[in-house]
């Protein structure tokens, strides 16, 4: 009997074969100190020198950075520049031996140990960046100018550089993970204005350190004003900053121009201007400390805690189980809000601390006051405000159980006002005065705002 065969012809394109050879493409290289770039790059015929490596490798690639010291000094070839880009599924991993970190040394003033040009999906890990014995070396990591996404820096140790330890300006899509960042003239953690700014970032358990006590060998200060241990200009953000200790930075401890800029269980002291300052909508900082602002110093000075000021219309801005603990010889208030400007926003305070400061914190003259409590029967409830004036104001609105209600005053003089809430159900039973939280007036027109600590409940127990 005849049998017929059927056969199915599928068209393989050019665009096929090449994507379908490009999936399986995955190889793992090394270097060494005592490699050759002439070698294959395999473990047993590594490659000689990182910069050389970074440019052979291709999606899904991994270059296995061999312990030692290398030597930085030639640009751009001594740079770990990769060429390419990874994708979503094959990252170009760059990395140190495990257990092994290697050392990358600059020297002859080099632009930066890696540069990170307009590339996306790359992973680097587990290098330690340096000068060499405090020769002339300026960045860690820099963007060149161009924008990067879907980054991964993580257990770097970079240290003792002339500039910036993390040096960036247009970035979207980037984890800073395990890295102590220290000892950087100019920052640990910035860059310049860029057209897109910092887009979804994290930064987590990250040292960001003793910037500006460093430069060309010395111990500072570095030329550079103000070297922050985290400081970006405008950007939409969010940036996230969780579990980091940032101290000892000659500049500000975290400074963030950036909207949705959250910062939560860190610790931020000693450092020689502000401890922290926010300016973009949507910012907040939640179970953090703050302490030794003006590092300390026992002379007089324009630094704060914690400042807020932005020139954004109906900006919002939380402040949540935080504890503030100044240094009164600084002469200054220990917390700032929209010092200088006329701009209205919104502002939570709640379940926090301000501790051993020279002054009450300043409330600007742009304020919503907003106070909160929780009905024992989930009935709705609404406020009353005391000014410290000698004026109240009306009940507010009835709001369910929990939510907000807000309300706003004008003083007829500068002067410190002790104002306090109390909260009524639908049922007509009153609470107590809450705790007085006292406020400071620069202007004669306020609309400030303040919440109410967890704490203080105003409904008795």
């Amino acid at each position: 009997m005849l049998k017929t065969l059927s056969v199915l012809l599928i068209p393989l394109t050019m665009f096929t074969v090449f994507q379908f050879l490009d999936s399986v493409h995955a190889t793992t290289y090394y270097v060494s100190p005592n490699g050759d770039n002439s070698n294959p790059g395999t473990h047993q015929e590594p490659w000689a020198t990182p910069g050389y490596g970074s440019r052979e490798l291709q999606p899904g690639d991994t270059l296995i950075i061999l312990g030692g010291k290398y030597i930085l000094s030639a640009f751009d070839g001594d740079i770990i520049t990769p060429l390419s880009s990874g994708r979503d599924d094959a990252w170009i991993v760059i990395k140190g031996e495990e257990g092994n970190r290697p050392v990358l040394a600059g020297r002859n003033n080099l632009f930066s140990a890696i540069i990170l040009d307009g590339v996306s999906y790359i992973r680097i890990e587990n290098l330690e960046i340096t000068s060499d014995n405090g020769a002339p070396f300026r960045d860690g990591i820099n963007d060149g100018g161009n924008e990067i996404s879907h980054i991964v820096l993580k257990e770097l140790h970079i240290h003792h550089l002339d500039e910036f330890g993390i040096n960036l300006g247009n970035v979207d899509d980037m984890l800073v993970e395990k890295c102590n960042i220290t000892h950087c003239g100019f920052g640990a953690v910035g860059g310049p204005a860029g057209e897109t700014g910092w887009r979804n970032i994290s930064i987590k358990k990250t040292y960001l350190s003793y910037s500006g006590h460093y430069y060309q060998g010395g111990s500072g200060p570095s030329p550079y004003d103000r070297p922050d241990g985290f400081g970006i200009e405008p950007s939409v953000g969010p940036v996230n900053i969780v579990d980091c200790l940032v101290e000892d930075n000659r500049g500000d401890g975290l400074d963030s121009k950036a909207e949705n800029t959250f910062i939560r269980n860190c610790i931020v002291a000693n450092n020689s201007c502000d401890g922290i300052k926010l300016w973009g909508d949507g910012s907040r900082v939640h179970n953090s400390l703050v302490y030794g602002t003006g590092d300390g110093a026992p002379n007089s000075s324009p630094w704060a805690a914690l400042v807020i000021g932005t020139l954004m219309q109906g900006a919002y801005f939380e402040i949540i189980n935080v504890t503030i603990h100044d240094t009164p010889q600084t002469q200054n208030y220990p917390m700032y809000v929209q010092y200088d400007s006329s701009t209205s926003i919104t502002f939570l305070m709640r379940n926090s601390i301000v501790a051993n400061g020279y002054g009450l914190v300043f409330i600007g003259d742009s304020v919503n006051f907003i106070a909160t409590t929780t009905d024992p029967e989930e009935d709705q409830v609404s406020f009353r405000f005391e000014w410290g004036d000698e004026s109240e104001s009306e009940w507010t609105s009835f709001v369910n159980s929990g939510s907000s209600a807000s309300a706003s005053h004008s003083w007829s003089s500068e002067g410190i006002y002790q104002v306090r809430v109390k909260a009524k159900d639908t049922e007509g039973a009153e609470s107590s005065w809450s705790t007085v939280h006292q406020l400071i007036t620069r202007t004669v027109v306020l609309e400030g705002i303040v919440a109410f600590p967890n704490p203080f409940s105003l409904w008795p127990s």
